[in-house]
């Protein structure tokens, strides 16, 4: 597929553009920083502007392609660009930016017949990860249909987004799907990171005590390219197991007093439900944090 990457200079967007190019994909990396990465054509675009969503969306991507019959259209849009947490710039700023930039991409894409849109919402969509103070979801674990009522700008413009999409979905008619991604992990940060998420297991309330590998988000990526006919969905994204050593009976018991417990879980398993993404794309994520470090509770 001819694919429209957008962020791909980020954490995440610098693992999976190249992870979708190893598939075989021609990927382009629209960002204002070029990813320069031999099998990743950098289109540097500001997707605020909606003229140069447009322009680029419909432009040619690299040389090659002059000498072709006709100017290729792209297959598919991989949205990813945003500011991506709080605290790097205004709120208004973050909103602004993430909201325009989305219904940009949105509106250039489906008025120029493109069928399949996959961009990344968050975690932060559940209200946990940036609340003030400490917020519990209201059952566990959580699926997508836990409600989404964050109070910080980030998450907020999150859920704008997904609205937005719903409804260019109802508009065209496209494939649009929205991965609630938690927290990116990149592989060299288990070694870096983890230890003390081991030893201290509070450390990552605010991400539900899950986490997501870069490699198993470009397999979901993949998977969601690959999967036609779902109209508008949004998916949690994350690994099988907790980012703790702590076990499932132990994190409900010390962070999930009161809260409620819908169905029975495994002994390390998510609380952050990928259950949706197995069952409609058959995601099955292949990376762990255990690949790398040694489970102190191990026996």
């Amino acid at each position: 597929m001819r694919i429209f990457f957008t962020g791909g200079s980020g954490k995440a967007g610098k693992h999976v553009a190249p992870f979708l190019a190893e598939q075989g994909h021609q990927v382009t990396n629209a960002d204002l920083v070029p990813l320069k990465h031999d099998g990743v054509d950098d289109l540097r675009v500001d997707l605020t502007d909606i003229g140069e969503t447009y322009s680029a969306l419909a432009g040619l991507a690299r040389f090659d392609e002059l000498e072709l019959a006709a100017k290729p259209a792209y297959d598919a849009v991989v949205h990813f660009a945003a500011v991506p947490a709080i605290l790097l710039t205004s709120e208004a700023k973050t909103y602004a930016t993430n909201v325009l930039s989305t219904y940009n991409v949105l509106e250039a894409a489906t008025r120029l017949g493109i069928r399949k849109v996959i961009f990344a919402s968050s975690e932060t969509t559940y209200g946990v990860c940036f609340a003030q103070g400490e917020r519990k979801p209201l059952y566990v674990p959580v699926d997508e249909e836990h409600p989404t009522v964050p109070e910080d700008s980030y998450a907020m413009s999150k859920v704008a987004n997904e609205v937005t999409a719903r409804s260019f979905q109802a508009r065209t008619g496209a494939d649009i799907y929205g991965l609630r991604i938690n927290n990116v992990i990149e592989p060299h940060e288990y070694a870096e990171m983890f230890p003390p998420f081991l030893q201290d297991p509070a450390l990552r309330r605010r991400n539900i005590f899950a986490y997501i590998d870069t490699r198993d988000l470009g397999q979901m990526v993949q998977r969601c390219l690959e999967t036609d006919g779902l109209g508008y969905e949004v998916f949690n994204v994350a690994n099988a197991d907790m980012s703790v050593a702590a076990t499932t009976d132990e994190v409900r018991e010390r962070f999930y007093d009161g809260v409620e417990q819908r169905r029975p879980m495994g002994r390390n398993e998510t609380f952050y439900s990928i259950d949706k993404a197995r069952d409609l794309l058959g995601y099955s994520p292949q990376h762990s944090w255990r690949d790398v470090l040694t489970d102190p509770h191990a026996s």
